[in-house]
């Protein structure tokens, strides 16, 4: 349960990231809503995946997932580019993430 309150704490990472671009400076009043629960939530459940995970190991893949996910959404929506170096930085933060999952159990 601990992991999957991980993920989701970190798509809700990619939530408010992309959310600050939205905002407009919080000069917006519902993506600035929307924005600041999402960081109030994703770190609270950060921090109750935190009671039965290495702090390292949350931490870094709360950011993974946040990173990655941003990354992606910044191409998808804002039309940042795609290149192959950006693409397979990604996969090797991807594969840091299964390797932290994998060396957990």
């Amino acid at each position: 349960m601990a992991w999957l309150l991980l993920i989701i704490a970190g798509l809700l990472e990619v939530g408010w990231a992309i959310g600050l671009k939205y905002t407009d400076g919080f000069t917006r009043i519902w993506p600035s809503v929307f924005t600041l629960g999402a960081m109030v939530l994703s770190l609270v459940l950060l921090g109750v995946a935190m009671k039965s995970l290495p702090v390292g190991t949350s931490y870094a893949v709360w950011v993974g997932v946040g990173a990655v996910g941003t990354a992606i959404l910044g191409m998808v929506l804002f039309g940042e580019p795609a290149t192959a170096g950006r693409l397979a930085s990604l996969g090797l933060i991807v594969a840091g993430i299964v390797g932290l999952k994998l060396a957990s159990t």
